[in-house]
């Protein structure tokens, strides 16, 4: 089972329930010094480790469609990729952190574990089936070297 959405409209539409829970069910709301700051650099955090994925993509020319990962021509394990199998993922994580911030309610901070469990049950798992089929034992190799999250 593939992911219907791409993931960018699934970060908008969790960074969407974040906003209506801090609305409308605002638990325990906070604030503190350098909050501003601290959202500030996880964006900046979340773009740049995303960015850095899709540039390692682009530098073996595979695709970066996490719709048809049957497509990749190569099994990137260089750059970011020696450090997570899934940068652009935690990307959109370290974006969502932000908003978490940003939005200063923890029961905002309930969307996030979901979108994890989302992105890993209907998203990366299926994504590393293909490419087990893929690469075969220099993927199953990877996986033991490199964290999927981080």
């Amino acid at each position: 089972m593939y992911l219907k959405l791409p993931p960018p409209a699934l970060l908008l539409i969790t960074i969407g329930g974040m906003y209506l829970l801090s609305i409308y069910w605002p638990i325990w709301t906070f604030s503190f010094w350098g909050q501003s700051m601290m959202a500030l650099v996880c964006c900046l955090c979340g773009t740049l480790v995303g960015l850095a994925g899709i540039v390692s993509f682009a530098k073996v020319r595979t695709t970066v469609n996490p719709h048809n990962p049957h497509k990749a021509s190569s099994l990137v394990t260089s750059g970011i990729y020696r450090f997570s199998r899934n940068p652009m993922y935690l990307g959109l994580v370290l974006l969502l952190i932000a908003a978490f911030l940003y939005l200063s309610t923890f029961s905002s901070l309930v969307m996030i574990p979901l979108f994890i469990f989302y992105m890993n049950n209907f998203q990366i798992g299926p994504e590393e089936d293909v490419l087990e089929a893929l690469f075969g034992d220099e993927y199953r190799q990877y996986c033991e070297q490199v964290r999927r999250w981080c």
